[in-house]
């Protein structure tokens, strides 16, 4: 169990699985550390669907060769938040709930992290904030009442009720299924000609079927143009149509925040994608001592990184602070 430092020799931001991996690997090389989290422990998990399945089976989403044991070999959200929140607490993880950085500031190989609550001095920074936090907006007219949601939770609260969901990714993918099962009339909004190519090959076959049968209705090469109180105006190549609706979920995706890792000096890409510079064997950044760790690394590839393949960022970390340590 770590105790308060006057200079931490790395603060991580972001209170996930990978921000809690960086954790135990620097308790593994002596590193006097700090995790500060915005939310709840795992918060970004926390606030997926409630009853989401994982696209990677339970082992791959293991942290330090800790047993992740589920029911079936993809677990579920609840299995997971269960597995991490254990290592959490029996591993007496250093760990500020609900305190928010606001900025990173560095000069003379220090970092002065200011959050909501206080302000802190480290070495190293481990930025680990993933992509949920932000959610991709298609700025149209009543994107802002009261109807719309960014981010789904369970179904009951759709049933019964006419719902439009935009998108077809994973995340749109399982809202309607589960409200239609819920009883809910859902309506899909795609903007392509078929529901995403990343769609989990499981799920795939049942939301084409009942999209054929017309249990769940699709618009495809079609946009959402405006929302009102009590209707949806979309765009279709048949021309404009108009839904009565009572419900939007908007899931068209999330990404970094992009201007928090600007305004610590980290360089990104200027095509488009908005990677982040770093260095690949470190995972430092330009700005020396902070590092990258995680699916903020894609930029907008959010698709690019997941628990699974991010989680090798923590141990090259630590073993580049703790080089820097002994150097």
């Amino acid at each position: 169990m770590q105790t308060p430092k006057n200079t931490y020799d790395v603060i991580i931001i972001g209170g996930g699985p990978i921000g809690i991996a960086c954790a135990l690997e620097a308790e593994k090389k002596n590193l006097s550390y700090l995790i500060l989290e915005k939310g709840c422990l795992a918060n970004s998990l926390y606030n997926y669907p409630t009853n989401m399945t994982f696209f990677s089976t339970s082992e791959k989403l293991e942290l330090d060769d800790i047993p992740f044991i589920s029911n079936n070999p993809k677990p579920r959200k609840a299995e997971a938040l269960e597995y991490y929140r254990r290592i959490a607490t029996s591993n007496k993880i250093n760990i500020k709930l609900f305190e928010k950085v606001n900025r990173v500031e560095s000069k003379d190989n220090l970092h002065t992290v200011t959050s909501t609550k206080n302000q802190y001095t480290a070495k190293n920074v481990v930025v680990a904030t993933g992509f949920y936090d932000i959610p991709n907006y298609l700025n149209i007219p009543g994107e802002d009442l009261p109807k719309v949601a960014h981010y789904y939770g369970d179904p009951h609260y759709y049933a019964t009720l006419k719902t439009v969901v935009v998108g077809a990714s994973n995340s749109a993918v399982d809202a309607a299924l589960e409200i239609y099962r819920k009883g809910g009339e859902v309506t899909m909004i795609v903007r392509k000609d078929e529901i995403g190519r990343r769609v989990k090959y499981w799920v795939r076959p049942d939301i084409d079927n009942r999209i054929k049968e017309g249990s769940i209705k699709a618009f495809f090469n079609a946009n959402l143009k405006e929302i009102k109180e009590k209707e949806v105006i979309i765009e279709t190549p048949e021309g404009e149509k108009v839904l009565e609706n009572d419900f939007v979920l908007m899931l068209t995706g999330y990404r970094p925040n992009f201007e928090f890792l600007k305004n610590m000096g980290i360089d990104l890409s200027d095509d488009g994608r908005k990677i982040p510079q770093y260095n690949e064997e470190t995972m430092e950044t330009n700005v020396k001592g902070i590092y990258l760790a995680g699916v903020i690394c894609g930029g907008v590839e959010t698709h690019k990184w997941f628990i699974e393949n991010s989680r090798v960022h923590a141990a090259m970390i630590m073993k580049d602070l703790a080089r820097k340590e002994t150097a």
